[in-house]
C-alpha cells in the first residue's frame, strides 16, 4: 500500500469518524468512491482525509444530512458551482452565529445560577428560591 493513503483505522483516527460513519458517508454520496487496495480494503487519499475535515466541521455545526449532500453535489459540480456554494455556507453561517447567540443566553442564565450557589455556600443570605 502507497504511504500516500491511509488504511481505515489510520482515516478514523485523524477524521474522528467511526468506520461505521465512513461507510454510510461513501455509500450516501458525501465521500466520492474511496479506492481500494487488491485485497479490497478501503484506501483513504490525503484529499478525501481533507474533505472528511470539511464534513467534519459542517456536521459538528450542525448542517443536516441533506445540506452536506448539496454542498458535496455542488463541489463535484466545479467552479460553475462557486457562487451556490457561496450562499449555502453563508446560510449555514447565520444559523451557527444564531445557535452561538443563543448557547451564550444559556451560558448567561448558567452562570447566574453559579453565582447563586455561590453566595449560599458562602454563607450569605440567597436571593430567589428558583433552584
Amino acid at each position: 500500500m502507497s504511504t500516500t493513503h491511509l488504511t481505515p483505522a489510520q482515516t478514523v483516527e485523524r477524521s474522528g469518524f467511526s468506520l461505521d460513519t465512513l461507510r454510510y458517508y461513501e455509500r450516501i454520496g458525501l465521500l466520492g468512491e474511496v479506492q481500494r487496495s487488491h485485497g479490497g480494503q478501503r484506501r483513504f487519499s490525503p484529499e478525501d482525509v481533507e474533505w472528511l475535515g470539511v464534513l467534519r466541521c459542517l456536521r459538528d455545526t450542525g448542517m443536516p444530512i441533506a445540506g452536506m449532500l448539496r454542498f458535496a453535489a455542488l463541489v463535484r459540480g466545479g467552479d460553475g458551482t462557486v457562487a451556490e456554494r457561496l450562499d449555502l455556507l453563508q446560510g449555514h453561517d447565520t444559523r451557527v452565529e444564531e445557535q452561538i447567540a443563543a448557547l451564550r443566553g444559556q451560558q448567561a442564565r448558567i452562570r447566574e445560577k453559579i453565582d447563586h450557589y455561590r453566595t449560599a455556600l458562602a454563607g450569605r443570605p440567597v436571593v430567589g428560591s428558583a433552584t
